[in-house]
């Protein structure tokens, strides 16, 4: 029992840090695209999409601070047809609250923290003339 237990909790741990850590992620993510889709509208500058992700992230819970998310319009080329896209990138610097602690107690000094990434990138709308 002696034995087992510290490897238990310490994979118990593990798996509430790393759930924590997906959930995290899956706001970085959905922040990021939330911020594209609002870019593709007609009216929308860099800083009003900036506002909109960081809007999120702190409705989502993600309070901690963090780099200004990056948004960029620019053209790319698909199939021969340039189209404008807006690139949105979001970075959020989470920590392992359980397993970091635990690990530097046996050496270890790598699991503290890791830096989530969500990027979108979509297509520009284009206004219907005549219409």
């Amino acid at each position: 029992m002696a034995i087992v237990l510290p490897i238990l909790l310490m994979i118990f741990a593990g798996i509430i840090d790393f759930g924590f850590m997906f959930q995290r992620y899956e706001v970085v993510t959905n922040a990021a695209r939330e911020g594209a889709r609002m870019g593709t509208l007609p009216g929308y500058s860099a800083t009003d999409v900036q506002n909109r992700v960081e809007s999120y992230l702190t409705t989502s819970g993600l309070t901690d601070p963090h780099p200004a998310p990056i948004v960029t319009f620019g053209t790319t080329t698909v199939g021969g047809a340039t189209i404008d896209i807006v690139t949105v990138t979001v970075f959020y610097h989470s920590q392992f609250t359980n397993i970091g602690p635990i690990s530097a107690l046996v050496g270890g000094s790598g699991w503290s923290s890791i830096t989530l990434r969500g990027r979108s990138i979509m297509r520009l709308e284009v206004p219907a003339t005549g219409s």
